[in-house]
């Protein structure tokens, strides 16, 4: 891992996993299509559901390097990490700390099946330390957190969570989704285990679904005992697409960062917007601690409109399309209270501070010019 952790994150996205067979000397990991293998010369029986073909562990290998973790799985979506690693690390009677602020598919998790199994659960009432000390109950086990958050981009303090981990023998987990492994490595600042919905930045072309669980060897075994039961493997063509895409991660991502600094310079000036929420503005509440934790403050940002009604901005759009899902190369934007927080109530996204103004832009790697443009037309819709 030393020597993973002195090459940069450019070469690392290049070159770190890649599995060159001898037989036929390409310079790209071969897709092995099988699912049935050979065993009786092989130590382990190879199958996909046992996440260990080739394919699956060169994508371990990869974003493993680029996170300084140990070891990892990769797993069909975003969903299935989270839940396999929730699923697999809780027994009945524990409880969780959780961020305010979640996914709304982790929240809707959350609600939805850890009481089932006596697994207990608390949401702070805010991202500072007081917070999450007030959560924290005699049979907790566990603080999961998720920064930058979605969709309103509030950044937690993810050193002084994992030390309230370790100060009370807990597991800390993050979903590190939004900031990607170019912007931000958890594990360096303490954190025990990495989530990845790398349907998103990790994919970045907007065809791939998939998810990725990163941590110590020694954990990640205790968490696929509960993989192998789920079954949320992934397939060898889609870790090979996986593979080719996250070669260009760096540069996507340092040009979605530019790009996304640009447009909410260019959103908090304009009269038709009332607020940006982005942790690369000073204006944001926890700039600061962005910057002390950040190498880039990423592609994604929200803002809510002031007067315009929200549905006809987007159909005005015309190089941004309105769809589900975020990072990818091209300019999305989404309507949180349609999209990812529809299944929470009224009360739950009032109380997260989600309304019908606000929407979420997943800046992409087009000129900037031309982003700007098509904001700006659709901004001057009359009221």
């Amino acid at each position: 891992m030393n020597h993973l952790q002195s090459i940069g994150k450019h070469t690392a996205c290049v070159h770190t996993g890649t599995y060159r067979d001898s037989r036929v000397p390409g310079i790209n990991t071969p897709v092995y299509t099988s699912t049935a293998f050979e065993y009786l010369d092989n130590e382990e029986s190879i199958y996909p559901r046992y996440f260990n073909t080739t394919n699956q562990e060169v994508i371990v290998k990869k974003i493993a390097a680029l996170e300084h973790a140990e070891n990892g799985l990769v797993m069909s979506s975003g969903m299935a990490a989270i839940s396999t690693v929730l699923l697999g690390l809780l027994k009945s009677g524990d409880h969780v700390v959780f961020q305010k602020g979640l996914y709304g598919g982790t929240f809707h998790f959350v609600v939805a099946e850890l009481q089932k199994l006596g697994i207990s659960y608390s949401i702070t009432k805010g991202i500072e330390e007081d917070d999450f000390l007030a959560a924290l109950r005699p049979n907790t086990a566990m603080i999961y957190i998720e920064t930058p958050s979605n969709p309103l981009l509030s950044i937690t303090d993810i050193e002084m969570v994992a030390n309230i981990a370790k100060e009370h023998g807990l597991v800390s987990v993050i979903d590190n989704t939004f900031a990607s492994p170019v912007n931000q490595n958890p594990v360096d600042l303490g954190i025990d285990i990495v989530v990845h919905s790398a349907t998103k930045y990790l994919g970045g072309h907007s065809d791939i679904c998939a998810g990725i669980i990163l941590s110590t060897s020694k954990r990640i075994a205790e968490i696929r005992k509960m993989a192998l039961n789920l079954g949320g493997s992934l397939n060898a063509q889609t870790c090979a697409l996986l593979e080719r895409s996250i070669k260009t991660l760096a540069l996507r991502v340092n040009q979605q960062n530019s790009n996304a600094g640009e447009v909410a310079s260019y959103l908090r000036k304009h009269e038709q917007v009332s607020r940006v929420y982005y942790p690369g503005l000073k204006t944001h509440q926890n700039h600061n601690v962005a910057v002390r934790q950040m190498s880039g403050f990423g592609g994604m940002l929200s803002f809510e409109l002031r007067n315009l009604d929200p549905v006809k901005f987007q159909r005005k759009l015309n190089l941004i399309k309105p769809a589900v899902s975020l990072g990818g190369i091209e300019t999305t934007i989404c309507s949180p209270t349609m999209t990812s927080h529809r299944h929470l109530t009224d009360s739950q996204r009032k109380e997260e501070g989600i309304n019908e103004k606000l929407l979420r832009l997943s800046v992409g790697i087009e000129d900037i010019p031309d982003i700007l443009q098509d904001l700006d037309q659709a901004l001057s819709l009359d009221i």
